[in-house]
C-alpha cells in the first residue's frame, strides 16, 4: 500500500546512497603458554581423552603473568593493519570486544589505541557481550562506516579467560582460554558494501546458566547442559534468520564461521542445518574457547588455510553468556573499499 509514496521512495533512495563496509584484513595472536589436557585433567580428576571427547580440545593457551590483554590485542591489531596496508593514524575508530579488560577504566579500546600509537582523535569503544562480543563490535563499527561517521575501523575480539577461571571446575576449566584476533573495516562506495545484515539477540532470563560476577575474585560459573541446549538452538535459529535477512539460502553460503565454544556444539549445529563439515570451521582443538576472540580467530584460520577466497559468502554466528547471540553475513574481501 505504501509503495510509491514519498516516504518509501526517500527511504529506498537513502538505502541506495548509504555507504557500505568491507572487511579488509584479519590478524590474530595467542599467548605463549600452551596448556595440555593432561595438565587440566590432573587438576579436575579426569583424563585427556575424557576432555577431548566432550569438547574437541587438546590444548589451549593461557597468558603468562607478564602478558596483558592490551598486549595480545595490539599484536593482533598490528597484523591486521599491516595486511590491510593501513597506518594506525588512518584509523577513525577502535572497537574492542572483551569481558576481561586489563582495567575497569581506561577502557580496553582506549588502552589498545594508545598501545598502537593511534592519535587521540581516534574514537574508542569497549563492548561486553561475552562470546557474542565480536559480532556486536562489528555491528557498531560497520554502522559508523555506513553512516559516514568513520572511514576506517579496527575491530578486535580479545579475552584472557584464564584470569577468571576456576581451575578445579569440571564445567569450565577444560574449556576456556586466552587469545585475540582483529579485523580492519573500510568504507565502500554506495551499493558496494560487503558486510551484510548483522542480527543481535539477548535473553537474560536465566543468567545463572553462564555467569561472571563483578565481585573481586569471582570466576566463570556455567551449567554446561543448559548452555549446550540453548547454544545449539539459538545458533541454528539465528543462522536461518540471518541468511534470510541477506536474501539468501543456506546453499548460498560458502563458509560457516561459528563461535568456537565446543566441537560438540559445532557438530550439533551442522547436523541440524544439514551442512557438510567442510563448510564449517572447527579450529578449537588447539585453542579452546576464547570467548570474544573465537569468531575472528576462526576467520583468521580460514584465511590462513585458503578457504576465504575473495568474494566468498560467509556466515558468522556466536552464542555467549547472559545470554547473548547473533549472526552476520559478509562477503569476504575489500571490494570497492
Amino acid at each position: 500500500m505504501l509503495e510509491g509514496t514519498p516516504v518509501v521512495e526517500r527511504a529506498a533512495a537513502g538505502a541506495r546512497e548509504r555507504r557500505g563496509a568491507a572487511i579488509l584484513s584479519v590478524g590474530a595472536e595467542l599467548p605463549r603458554r600452551r596448556v595440555s589436557n593432561d595438565e587440566v585433567a590432573a587438576q579436575i580428576g579426569k583424563t585427556d581423552e575424557w576432555i577431548y571427547t566432550r569438547t574437541g580440545i587438546r590444548e589451549r593457551r593461557h597468558a603468562e603473568p607478564d602478558e596483558s590483554l592490551t598486549g595480545i590485542a595490539a599484536a593482533a591489531g598490528r597484523e591486521a593493519l599491516e595486511r590491510a596496508g593501513i597506518a594506525v593514524d588512518a584509523l577513525d575508530l577502535v572497537v574492542v570486544a572483551t569481558l576481561t579488560g586489563d582495567e575497569r577504566m581506561p577502557n580496553a579500546a582506549a588502552m589498545l589505541a594508545r598501545a598502537l600509537g593511534a592519535p587521540t582523535s581516534v574514537g574508542t569503544v569497549e563492548v561486553n557481550a561475552a562470546c557474542t562480543g565480536f559480532l556486536t563490535a562489528l555491528s557498531i563499527a560497520a554502522a559508523h562506516l555506513e553512516a559516514g561517521r568513520a572511514q576506517r575501523a579496527l575491530v578486535v575480539g580479545a579475552d584472557l579467560l584464564s584470569r577468571v577461571l576456576d581451575r578445579d571446575s569440571k564445567q569450565t576449566a577444560m574449556l576456556f582460554a586466552d587469545g585475540a584476533a582483529a579485523v580492519v573495516l573500510g568504507a565502500t562506495a554506495p551499493g558496494a558494501g560487503r558486510v551484510g545484515p548483522i542480527l543481535l539477540r539477548h535473553d537474560a532470563a536465566s543468567p545463572e546458566y553462564l555467569y561472571l560476577s563483578r565481585a573481586a575474585g569471582s570466576t566463570i560459573e556455567m551449567d554446561g547442559h543448559e548452555t549446550f541446549k540453548h547454544a545449539v538452538a539459538r545458533i541454528v535459529e539465528v543462522t536461518h534468520e540471518t541468511v534470510a535477512a541477506a536474501g539468501a539460502g543456506l546453499a548460498d553460503i560458502d563458509l560457516f564461521v561459528y563461535h568456537q565454544a565446543n566441537s560438540r556444539i559445532l557438530r550439533a549445529v551442522a547436523e541440524r542445518l544439514e551442512l557438510d563439515e567442510s563448510r564449517v570451521i572447527d579450529c578449537i582443538e588447539l585453542t579452546g574457547n576464547m570467548s570474544a576472540a573465537s569468531v575472528p580467530y576462526a576467520l583468521a584460520t580460514a584465511h590462513a588455510d585458503g578457504r576465504l577466497a575473495d568474494g566468498a559468502r560467509v556466515l558468522l554466528a556466536a552464542f555467549g553468556g547472559g545470554f547473548t547471540w547473533g549472526g552476520a553475513v559478509v562477503e569476504w574481501g575489500a571490494g570497492d573499499a
